[in-house]
């Protein structure tokens, strides 16, 4: 028996090779039977920038297809004020030719293969540790890291914390019994895949080993994961970045040494903010080593003295980062190091982007960049000043 694992495309962007995934897509395809986009009576109509918090929205859970019922509901806040009292199969309709026009065929494809991919496995597998599917802070925690949290202040949080450079910071979190138990959880899950034949889906393009922690039933415990432990701290030194916003995430272990990957190419995340913990097992080598944060116009650049660190995996140990800060991992010279990563995302923060015109705070070539513009124009406007004044020389 053979189960194939396409999905959506969960990408790391390679430093100085370009994104390393840019495939243009193509044009939406129209599902047959379903009317072009120019027949809808509605077509000319604009959807709401801003939802509508009074509409209470109609019931969708019958519809079948390749939109969830969420999808719907979310989305009729939006429609115009002249679809409002349209009947349902209106909506819908103007819904569709909407998500079509957005979200290409192939795509829509790919997802639901993965959906599908995903419930056969929750189905079919049994997990070993049944205790790691629901949150238990005291099992999963160390207790410093539990108490910093409860607390939830910027000194709580960094009195457990290092900050070798600015942005990323390092702490004990996890216990060794959790890291035991997960690495047995992840080894089991890929021996029955052996057994059964399937293709594992690996966690993203520069990857080869290592497995998606969502597609065999722990999504539900990493939700809690991010938003009662990662968000508070994120909020704290990540809000530029959307750290309190924080509302997805894309969790998976990855494994280097003999057999396995060795390094990682340079790259930043597809993510806001990014924890790695170590879980084990004995290695030497692997650091991870920093190289600057950088926005998409400026992944390539330079990297300054003052960015430059390299950070030591210890097992229970996090480091904590901005998916945008990039990073690499050198070779696993012997024994075995397997992490989790947790890549936290915000959906607010992306579509606030798009709209973004001046110099993020976040990046450091655009700061380098704000700050040389700032120098001329003090420049240039003392040299008109001086001129004014009489020809005075500088």
């Amino acid at each position: 028996m053979a189960l194939d694992g396409p999905a959506e495309r969960r990408d790391e962007v390679q430093v100085a090779m370009g994104n390393g995934n840019g495939v243009a897509p193509s044009q939406p395809s129209r599902p047959a039977g379903r009317p072009a986009a120019t027949a809808a009576p509605y077509a000319d109509r604009r959807l709401r920038l801003n939802p509508n918090a009074e509409l209470k929205p109609q019931d969708y859970s019958d519809v079948r297809g390749e939109y969830a019922p969420a999808v719907y509901s979310a989305l009729e806040r939006h429609l115009p004020p002249s679809l409002l009292d349209a009947d349902r199969d209106v909506k819908l309709h103007f819904m569709r030719d909407i998500l079509a026009r957005y979200w290409p065929q192939g795509e829509r494809n790919k997802v639901q293969r993965h959906r599908e991919y995903r419930q056969r496995i929750l189905h079919l597998y049994k997990p070993l540790h049944e205790e790691l599917y629901n949150m238990h802070p005291s099992v999963f925690f160390l207790p410093t890291f539990l108490e910093a949290v409860r607390s939830n202040t910027e000194e709580s949080f960094r009195s457990i914390m290092t900050e070798p450079i600015p942005g990323v910071y390092s702490f004990a979190m996890l216990q060794p019994t959790f890291c035991e138990m997960l690495l047995e959880e992840v080894e089991n899950f890929e021996k029955w895949v052996h057994a059964m034949k399937f293709k594992i889906m690996r966690p993203n393009t520069m990857n080869k080993y290592g497995a998606v922690l969502d597609d065999f039933g722990l999504e539900a415990m990493l939700n809690q994961f991010m938003e009662q432990f990662i968000a508070p701290i994120s909020k704290v030194f990540y809000p530029e970045v959307g750290g309190g916003t924080l509302d997805s995430h894309h969790a998976f272990i990855v494994e280097y040494g003999k057999d396995r990957d060795l390094e990682l190419g340079f790259h930043v995340d597809d993510s806001e903010v990014t924890l790695n913990v170590c879980l084990g097992k004995q290695f030497s080598g692997g650091e991870l080593y920093f190289r600057g944060i950088r926005c998409e116009n400026h992944v390539n650049s330079e990297t300054q003295h003052e960015e430059m660190y390299d950070y030591t995996h210890i097992p229970g140990r996090a480091v904590l980062h901005r998916g945008r800060h990039r990073h690499g991992a050198r070779a696993t010279s012997s024994g075995l190091r397997i992490n989790l990563l947790l890549w936290c995302r915000s959906s607010v923060f992306r579509e606030m982007k798009k709209y973004q015109k001046d110099f993020p705070s976040w990046c450091g070539e655009c700061q380098r960049e704000k700050r040389e513009r700032q120098s001329q124009c003090v420049k240039a406007t003392k040299m008109a000043f001086l001129r004014g004044s009489g020809g005075a020389t500088i």
